[in-house]
């Protein structure tokens, strides 16, 4: 008998999440319930407004590098065979305002930099190239994620694997077993488990990013910059070129708990300023052509992300949930690891 599944939530977790379900288990069906999808423009969809790239967070020398790792690996296979990911291959030129022990960056218990041979070497700059007030820098080659391209090439392969687009949405998560019977259910709702009864996850909460898209400089840059005191601290600063024509993002900020969906504008006047002194290339602030200016609402957790698997009135419910800012360099591995989970379960029943 055929196994049906279904993904709550189309962002870029869930719609992962489903292409790794179908790759897995090819016969399955597959059913993604969603708000929204790719193409839609709202403060609590988060995946749209994501910068994005792959630089890590992860310092847990365990699952969460494994997450990440795997990640990379899949980025790596796109960038290199599928132009339309809209993945591009680029170096990170990151500077951090601490020492590397206290800057957020090393691997726990191994006062190292865990991924330095996933990415083939990293390279510190040298203290003269540092900008004032930097401790210490690095770069290596990682992987920019044009999010529109990305998201939109996601969507493309959930429909041409076959996996249903539902354009649903429940308060109650029961609601969904009753409207869609499935022998398993992955929860990928990100924010939107803190009020989904039957979940109602209050160890999540929003942290809110700004960004905006300025027009590509004459010149297409080709290196993407980061600055920070920490790898993940409120005064972030980065810019991350969508090369080679596609702009630029700049940002950005990190307000925790704050559930505010408008752009600041005076917030937006210090990033221009914060992401031209960072990298020279852009010019001035004030010659900047903006052509959107964007809130995100990351979906943050206290304890990190939720994978794990629940029986919620005897419904296997896996989660997958709570990446924060991490959702689409974790995206691979948390998928794969969420159907491991489901695998787990469909053998210890046999």
């Amino acid at each position: 008998m055929q196994q049906h599944y279904v993904v709550l939530g189309a962002g870029v977790v869930g719609l992962t999440t489903a292409l790794e379900i179908k790759r897995r288990i090819p016969t399955a069906q597959v059913t993604i319930a969603a708000k929204h999808f790719p193409g839609d423009r709202s403060p609590d969809y988060c995946s749209p407004w994501a910068g994005a790239n792959w630089m890590t967070t992860a310092t847990d020398n365990g699952i969460q590098e494994e997450w990440d790792a795997e990640t990379y690996r899949r980025f790596g296979e796109l960038a290199d065979n599928v132009p339309e990911a809209a993945i591009t291959r680029m170096d990170l030129r990151a500077v951090f305002d601490r020492q590397p022990e206290d800057a957020g960056v090393l691997s726990r218990g191994t006062g190292r930099i865990w991924y330095d041979e996933l990415v083939g070497g990293i390279r510190n700059i040298p203290k003269a190239e540092l900008p004032e007030g930097g401790v210490f820098g690095v770069l290596f080659s990682t992987f920019m994620v044009n999010t529109q391209g990305y998201l939109a090439w996601l969507n493309t392969e959930c429909l041409k694997a076959g996996i249903e687009m539902r354009r649903a949405w429940f308060d109650d998560i029961t609601d969904l077993f009753g409207d869609i019977p499935a022998d398993a259910y992955f929860n990928c709702t990100g924010l939107g488990s803190y009020s989904l009864k039957g979940v109602e996850d209050k160890s999540l909460y929003p942290t809110r990013g700004q960004v905006m898209l300025v027009e590509t400089p004459k010149a297409p840059m080709k290196q993407m910059y980061f600055r920070s005191p920490h790898r993940v601290d409120n005064d972030t600063t980065y810019v991350f070129p969508r090369y080679p024509t596609g702009g630029v993002i700049l940002g950005g900020c990190r307000m925790d708990n704050n559930w505010n969906a408008e752009p600041d504008p005076q917030l937006a006047e210090g990033i221009k300023k914060r992401c031209c002194a960072l990298a020279p290339e852009l010019g001035k602030p004030k010659d900047l052509k903006v052509v959107y200016h964007a809130v995100g609402l990351r979906p943050s957790r206290k304890g990190g992300i939720r994978l794990e698997p629940e029986m919620i009135n005897g419904h296997l419910v896996i989660h997958n949930y709570g990446a924060g800012g991490t959702g689409y360099q974790s995206s691979w591995g948390t998928a794969k690891h969420a159907v491991d989970l489901l695998e787990d379960k469909v053998k210890a029943k046999l």
